[in-house]
């Protein structure tokens, strides 16, 4: 996926999982006096979710027919300037099923990104939460410059079906030109468009937004489950605010002692190791592989499918060709879940026959693209924050000196990712560290949950979160399991652990395994 590197941390979107199992409140400028955090919020049934949301229909009512309910929560635009001008934020909550007397409070979700939509996904992976919906009000929101969120706008639909239409890896001076002047240019459309919002989409910022949350929705304590991107967020948040951290699950766990470069690096060699996961699975089934005879063989093909892509695209989807950069971002996608694995299979086999169709629509998926055209901000936004939070800026020359070193992490990937780098080069708002500060003295346990086959947030990462967070604060539960992230993968191991935690304040022992 061209211009930041969107893979570093991103969660599956609830736009990907409907759209792959089918196949605004803006910036205000009135100052105000009064104190926010002494604010009560007006929650009502929820409209259908906006385009920068994803669109499509409002939630449908909950098992026990109660509906989803929506209100905005008015917070500084500037945090340093907690009186003056103000954004809203949209929240979404389902309120708990048990008896009152048992509500532990409220869990906040953030599903990662950054630059997901939480009052969409919420509600798409609501059942998997049932449970901890007896004792918790269920809680999530699109951070500031997401989705209802004073989103941050960038490139329209026409522009960005062509500037994802680019060559993401350039092989020569003309094609490297290219990516440049384009990802220049998408930068400059974000200024342009989304200037006020835009230094102020930092992580630090989504952390102090949460602790005002914290305060309006009545808790003494924030009580939050995080994954992919929200682990950073909720490690950021403890550091700001260790003593208002209540029950806290980190899931599909970001590595916060990393630069950007490094997160690149460490994610070629996750969605290669999920690669060559698929590739061995397809090849170890009883009935044939369709798209290999070994894993090898799987590999090589997909190679040769991209090389052939990069001079010859296929037909795709409408006017669009499948590229080369297309068909590497649906593979990606693909990557997230193990169950995505048959889309993958199918996608292959089809494009081996010259139709584009199915990874074009997992490609689709990733970049925040709906049926009808329409796009989500997801790239906008998390360009916005990766750049706001990210330091080191990278020139051409800087990607390729670290060329080798991507490719020998990963043959498919690696310059998919390592090109990515050059995204925040022309970036308007300065990055604010070379990584994020987690430390967290004081704080309540925090639970740390890594997969060992997980290509989006590989799993070394857990273990440097718990040892950053500092001692007796984080634990760790490892998953030997596939795919992005592990609650959702419904092992009974994982959620009985989340489980008893969060619901009964039972800390699971450390270096608990789960497979």
């Amino acid at each position: 996926m061209p211009n930041a590197p969107r893979l570093r941390a991103a969660a599956l979107t609830a736009s990907a999982a409907l759209l792959l199992s089918s196949m605004l409140a803006g910036c205000g400028d009135d100052a105000q006096d009064e104190d926010v955090s002494a604010q009560k919020l007006s929650w009502k049934d929820c409209p259908a979710p906006s385009q920068a949301e994803g669109g499509g229909d409002a939630p449908s009512p909950l098992p026990n027919g109660d509906e989803w309910q929506c209100a905005t929560l008015k917070a500084p635009l500037d945090w340093d300037k907690p009186k003056g001008d103000t954004i809203g934020l949209a929240l979404i909550r389902a309120k708990a099923s048990g008896d009152e007397s048992t509500r532990i409070g409220s869990l906040v979700f953030n599903f990662g990104g950054p630059g997901g939509s939480g009052v969409t996904t919420l509600p798409a992976f609501g059942e998997d939460y049932a449970k901890l919906r007896t004792r918790y009000d269920l809680v999530s929101f699109d951070p500031r410059g997401v989705g209802r969120s004073a989103p941050v706008e960038c490139l329209n639909d026409p522009q960005l079906d062509a500037y994802f239409q680019q060559d993401a890896t350039p092989d020569d001076t003309a094609e490297r030109t290219e990516l440049l002047d384009n990802t220049k240019e998408f930068n400059a459309a974000c200024e342009e468009n989304s200037k006020k919002i835009l230094p102020q989409v930092r992580t630090t910022d989504a952390a102090r937004d949460m602790d005002l949350m914290r305060q309006v929705l009545g808790d003494d304590k924030l009580h939050y489950f995080g994954i992919s991107y929200g682990t950073e967020l909720g490690g950021v948040y403890a550091h700001l605010f260790p003593k208002n951290v209540g029950r806290a699950v980190f899931d599909a766990v970001v590595d916060p002692t990393q630069t950007s470069e490094q997160g690149s690096l460490g994610q070629a060699k996750g969605f290669q190791l999920a690669l060559d996961n698929f590739a061995a699975d397809c090849t170890s089934k009883t009935e044939d592989c369709p798209v290999g005879d070994s894993a090898q063989d799987v590999k090589d093909r997909i190679a040769k499918l991209l090389a052939d892509l990069d001079k010859n695209p296929i037909p795709g989807i409408g006017l669009r060709k499948l590229t080369q950069t297309a068909a590497t971002n649906g593979i990606a996608q693909s990557l997230y879940s193990q169950d995505f694995w048959e889309y993958l299979t199918e996608g292959l086999e089809q494009a081996y026959d010259g139709d584009g169709r199915v990874l074009m629509l997992l490609s689709d998926s990733m970049n925040g693209r709906a049926e009808n055209g329409e796009y989500s901000n997801i790239s906008a936004a998390n360009i916005s924050i990766n750049c706001a939070d990210d330091k080191p800026r990278y020139t051409a020359a800087d990607v390729e000196q670290k060329l080798p070193e991507f490719r020998a992490a990963s043959p498919l990937f690696g310059d998919f990712l390592a090109w990515s780098m050059v995204g925040c080069t022309d970036w308007a708002v300065a990055g604010a560290a070379d990584h994020p500060e987690v430390s967290a003295s004081g704080a309540a346990p925090i639970l740390v949950v890594g997969n060992t086959g997980d290509p989006a947030t590989p799993y070394e990462g857990a273990q440097k979160m718990v040892d950053a967070l500092g001692k007796g604060v984080g634990v760790e539960l490892t998953y030997k399991g596939q795919g992005h992230g592990a609650y959702d993968s419904k092992n009974k191991c994982v959620q009985d652990a989340v489980n008893g935690y969060l619901l009964d304040g039972k800390v699971p022992a450390a270096g608990t395994v789960c497979s």
